[in-house]
């Protein structure tokens, strides 16, 4: 279908709550979502196509078709929109790399030498579960305590086909398995071990460790003492698997949520609290940047995370309100079979774990992130906000001081790779100004840089990708009129502000604003190149004062040059130390005919 139509269709579409199914000319799924009303969800998608992201732009050009399923409710859409993301998993939906929450620890009871695994869910297939655990990176610890306590293979020899093929592996020899794939060792071993592991795992901590207890006893008896020091140890070892067990086996009562979106990567953290205490952390490291509002997103990860789970918590603390709240807590209670509560906390304690949640999500996201690809994909995305064909690499911003016709000034910052290199600042006196006038300032700054390009100077010899003024639309288009007069054409924006004087934006010289607040790294780049311009056309000015009031009134006395004014302002500092100084602290520092009309200057004033 053309864009036309694909427009026409949506426009037709009835106001009725459903779930719309975006494919393209492959008939592959690409997007689901819900709406309320699908004819106004729907139609938005293809119309103000400039005042969508970049992700949702993509995947409107890769639309080929839709359909749509009408629903009763809400409600229902939401369910509905679970199961196809789970089913389909679209391209451009938020997608966890796996359906993870609660996992139960599986046993193969049925084979001959049972091995563990973990399952999202229990099924009918003669396996024994033992669950549900706190989180999946707890679950496993929990196997690896288990098979390392009991001396049980962890490799992946197959048994009984291994036993005898080839040396015990390394594991044998560090003490941590006791070599079933010899052919010498005793195979019932394994099924004692099975079994007394099932027992742990049912919470029958008590029975084992009596069992073990009285082996230890015997084999003392007997005079065996490596093997009676072997179960000592291996009490031990069960009594801190029992205590680690408890910790993590109850499901939770409290689930925090915490998200963080970096430059490069995301990150979606639950922390799992069982009876007031942290029992476990769950996360997902997203490769990809997160476009969209953060309800938007936190909403879709919620749902996902929690929508197929029937083991959920009773409470789950959300870092912000979502707009869907009341219809995505009445699903997971109905798949609970219990109230599940979601809460945005603002205030005291609750709102303390909110901020550990995203601490946490904020660590992941910067120890899997290395600062070349956080700059990388920046500049992509300033990029494709500015609507470039290639990611810019090099950044230059200007901005005017002035205050007053004297000592009006300019500054020139250069950013990399979004870092700023300072060894390419220049700085700017402007000339021949008889009033402050930013327009006519920003017009010969940029005509002295660009004409010092064109004549070869090796300090102005790099262009920039990007230009960027401090001000509005109509300095960005004295910028672009400059260009034009030069025969240069580089993207330019203005770097605007909102009423307190913050970063709110970007600006065409069309007047075409670009919102970054989109994308939070992007809007705190922006912010610091603009802060960054400014302190330096600031600090300039300042300097280019001082000078002047310094200078000024030592060059009006006869016989005072540079160097007498260097010297006593090296040795008295300032011109105030310099009026209060004796005629013999003057005579100290320069010749007795100098001090003389110093101080006679002076004490005239």
């Amino acid at each position: 279908m053309t864009f036309d139509e694909l427009k026409d269709k949506a426009h037709a579409l009835p106001l009725k709550p459903g779930v719309y199914i975006m494919q393209n000319a492959a008939n592959e799924v690409i997007y689901v979502g819900k709406a309320k009303a699908l004819k106004n969800r729907v139609s938005q998608y293809f119309a103000h196509l400039s005042s969508h992201t970049e992700k949702t732009r993509a995947m409107v050009a890769s639309i080929d078709h839709f359909d749509v399923i009408v629903v009763g409710s809400e409600f229902e859409a939401l369910v509905l929109e679970c199961a196809l993301i789970k089913r389909h998993q679209p391209k451009y939906n938020i997608l966890l790399k796996d359906s993870k929450g609660y996992p139960y620890i599986r046993l193969t009871v049925q084979a001959e030498y049972p091995r563990f695994d973990l399952a999202n869910k229990v099924h009918d297939d003669g396996a024994r579960y033992f669950g549900p655990y706190g989180s999946r990176g707890a679950s496993y610890a929990i196997i690896d305590s288990l098979l390392e306590t009991f001396r049980l293979p962890s490799c992946n020899r197959k048994f009984p086909r291994d036993i005898g093929r080839g040396r015990p592996c390394l594991n044998y020899h560090m003490g941590k398995c006791d070599g079933y794939c010899r052919a010498d060792m005793d195979q019932s071993r394994y099924a004692q071990s099975m079994e007394q592991i099932v027992r742990l795992l049912e919470g029958r901590h008590s029975e084992v460790l009596s069992d073990l207890t009285a082996q230890m006893e015997q084999a003392a008896e007997e005079l065996r003492f490596e093997q009676a020091a072997a179960l000592r140890d291996r009490i031990r070892a069960v009594e801190l698997l029992g205590q680690r067990q408890r910790a993590v086996g109850r499901l939770a009562d409290t689930d925090v949520v915490g998200f963080f979106r970096g430059e490069a990567k995301s990150c979606f953290v639950v922390l799992h609290f069982a009876d007031g205490q942290l029992a476990a952390k769950d996360m997902d490291l997203i490769e990809t940047p997160m476009e969209g509002e953060e309800g938007e997103v936190i909403s879709a990860l919620v749902s996902q995370y929690y929508g197929q789970r029937g083991d959920l918590p009773r409470t789950i603390l959300l870092p912000c309100e979502l707009e869907d709240e009341v219809i995505l807590a009445r699903m997971l209670s109905e798949n609970a079979g219990r109230r599940v509560e979601l809460l945005t906390p603002q205030r005291g304690a609750k709102l303390d774990l909110i901020r550990l949640a995203r601490t946490n999500a904020v660590e992941e996201v910067e120890r899997h992130t290395s600062r070349e690809e956080r700059q990388s994909k920046l500049m992509e995305a300033l990029g494709k906000l500015c609507g470039l064909a290639t990611v810019p690499r090099r950044l230059e911003s200007y901005d005017i001081s002035n205050q007053g016709a004297d000592d009006i000034v300019a500054s020139m910052v250069v950013f990399e790779q979004a870092r700023p290199k300072r060894s390419d600042y220049r700085r700017f006196k402007l000339r021949d100004m008889d009033a402050p006038n930013d327009y006519a300032s920003m017009d010969q700054v940029l005509r002295r840089r660009f004409q010092r390009y064109l004549d070869g100077d090796e300090k102005f010899g790099a262009l920039p990708d990007i230009l960027l003024i401090d001000g509005g639309a109509e300095h960005a288009r004295v910028a672009a009129q400059v260009e034009r007069d030069l025969g240069l054409d580089i993207p330019v924006f203005g770097m605007v502000k909102d009423e307190r004087h913050r970063t709110r934006g970007l600006v065409t010289p069309a007047g075409q604003e670009l919102g970054l607040q989109r994308i939070p790294a992007l809007f705190a780049l922006v912010g610091q190149i603009q802060e960054e311009t400014h302190r330096f056309a600031i600090t300039f000015h300042r300097q280019q004062q001082t000078k002047r009031v310094k200078s000024s009134e030592l060059d009006a006395i006869p016989g005072v040059g540079p160097k007498r004014r260097t010297e006593l302002l090296r040795r008295f500092k300032s011109v105030k130390n310099i009026k209060a100084a004796s005629l013999a602290e003057l005579e100290d520092t320069v010749d007795k005919k100098t001090a003389r009309a110093v101080f006679e200057h002076f004490k005239e004033e």
